[in-house]
């Protein structure tokens, strides 16, 4: 079974960094798709970043091209989203989400708020 545990979310001025961390257990990590998503009140939930099984392939979406980073690790089981130059506009319920095939997990979802 897929559990995935985010943390690292706050309250951080604008231009200010968070680092989010996703601990994954219960499945082969290495095999997965390792995705985060966030999700903005009154708005669908939408794909920040992606970082393929092997690291290598790494995709973002536009808005946050340049500012945010994912990596992750294998070994300890661990996915990364460093955010930097943070805007009011990322503010959001961040997930940490797992996929292979028709096989999806989620995190419970840690909160970014991003205000002065």
């Amino acid at each position: 079974q897929i559990q995935l545990v985010e943390s690292g979310g706050g309250l951080v001025q604008p231009g200010g960094s968070l680092r989010l961390a996703c601990a994954a257990s219960g499945f082969t990590f290495s095999s997965y798709t390792m995705s985060w998503y966030r999700q903005a009140p009154g708005k669908e939930r939408e794909l920040v970043a992606s970082i393929g099984s092997g690291g290598r392939t790494i995709n973002y979406v536009d808005s946050v091209k340049g500012r945010f980073a994912i990596s992750r690790d294998n070994a300890k089981n661990t996915v990364a989203l460093q955010m930097n130059s943070l805007k009011p506009e990322d503010t959001a319920v961040y997930y940490c989400t797992a996929v292979r095939g028709s096989t999806r997990g989620w995190g419970q979802g840690t909160q970014v708020t991003v205000s002065s």
